[in-house]
């Protein structure tokens, strides 16, 4: 039901109301009027009938809102009075006893005034009270009893429409009200998407600046701090010098590319193992550490943000390494699984608490497990002190044959 519907339904129960409430008045007045005209007794009677009339009327206009029972028995006393003192009393303006009754009064009492009204107007009908035969007074029952029923069964039909009525309307404020908290909670979900969105971003941009310019902006310090030590030697000066700089343009580089959400400069020109050998080559040159790097299983080309995520996870280990272990030796394994694909970094470095490092929260290690967390994987941290350390990523191992350039360049 639209809103235009349930105005106009307002509006029409408004003016049946207002009409029920005029009907007394209006039935009253034409019984008057057909008294008056139909009977030719002296104007003295019919001014007693006009008081008797005016004095119903009070009734009606005062009375209904106080005791129910008390109103619809004087309301009944005066359909009696007045049907005593004309017909015309008992064909209409009794029937406001039969409205009022069942309007007012409750369970049982319903039927006693309507019976007394129904009562009181057959009796008016006939011209008094039936003879005392068996005939007469079954008649003057049945008349009754008929009466009673028509009432009764109409009003009750009426009491359901207006009940269902009701039960619309309160329906429709339910709805209403639904509708009023639905706008609200999505207006509240529009809200916590949008900073669960910002606050993804954020996450997103500080893992690639991370994984980038700090990571470059690190090795940078070591190769400067390496130069300074190696002065006298103008070979071994310049080439940490030369490394520094090839850092310095490809943190550039891989922090443009982070900005705008395009896939790791490695994986653009060649797929994740041989990248993964590229930068394990650059990295051991850069260390000074000999990097294994194997690959098992049939390697096929995967989602880019997936193999972006395990290039990633690479890099940072082998940061964590250069920077924490001190190992001598460190080794990659790539492996091509059925639905599955693992990366592990291992190293025979100085190893640590791996209970402290997780809860103590270092943002390398939480960036990696975040990584995998988001690609629904399993993250695994391997370590003892002095034993070395060995990280592990699985993650699903979803194809590239799906994917568009725009999600080609999604990192």
């Amino acid at each position: 039901m639209t809103t235009g519907d349930g105005a106009r339904l307002d509006r029409w129960e408004r003016l049946l109301q207002r009409l029920l409430t005029a009907v007394p008045y209006v039935l009253l007045a034409i019984s008057m009027a057909l008294s008056w005209l139909a009977d030719d007794r002296p104007g003295t009677y019919h001014l007693v009938t006009l008081g008797l009339s005016v004095l119903a009327a009070a009734w009606i206009w005062f009375m209904p809102g106080r005791q129910p029972v008390v109103y619809v028995t004087g309301l009944v006393i005066l359909i009696a009075v007045l049907c005593s003192r004309g017909l015309w009393f008992g064909s209409f303006f009794a029937f406001t006893g039969y409205l009022h009754s069942w309007h007012l009064l409750k369970g049982k009492w319903r039927f006693v005034g309507v019976t007394a009204t129904a009562a009181i107007s057959i009796t008016a009908y006939t011209g008094g009270l039936p003879e005392p035969t068996p005939p007469a007074i079954a008649t003057h029952l049945l008349f009754t009893v008929a009466i009673v029923a028509v009432v009764s069964l109409f009003s009750f039909v009426g009491e359901v429409t207006a009940e269902r009525s009701a039960e619309r309307k309160r329906m429709v404020t339910r709805l209403e009200e639904a509708m009023r908290e639905n706008a609200g909670l999505h207006a509240q979900l529009l809200v916590q998407a949008r900073e669960a969105g910002v606050l993804d971003e954020r996450q997103r941009m500080a893992r690639e600046i991370h994984d980038t310019l700090a990571q470059g902006l690190t090795g940078i310090i070591t190769q400067l701090q390496a130069a300074v030590q190696t002065e006298a030697d103008p070979q071994a000066w310049r080439r940490h010098l030369d490394h520094a700089v090839g850092l310095a343009r490809d943190s550039l580089a891989e922090a443009r590319r982070s900005v705008h959400a395009v896939q790791p400069g490695p994986l653009e020109s060649a797929p994740l193992p041989a990248a993964l050998a590229e930068i394990a080559a650059r990295w051991s040159e850069l260390n000074a550490v000999r990097v294994e790097v194997a690959t098992t299983g049939t390697a096929r080309p995967l989602h880019p943000q997936v193999e972006a995520t395990l290039l990633r996870i690479a890099q940072e280990a082998l940061a964590n390494i250069a920077k924490h272990a001190g190992a001598s030796r460190a080794g990659i394994t790539l492996s091509y699984m059925e639905d599955v694909v693992s990366l592990d970094v291992r190293d025979d470095g100085a190893g640590f608490d791996r209970a402290r490092a997780l809860d103590g929260g270092g943002f390398g290690l939480a960036s990696m497990r975040d990584r995998v967390t988001r690609l629904a994987g399993a993250f695994e941290i391997e370590s003892e002190p002095g034993s070395g350390t060995a990280v592990s990523a699985v993650v699903p191992a979803i194809t590239a044959l799906a994917t568009t350039p725009e999600e080609s360049r999604s990192a």
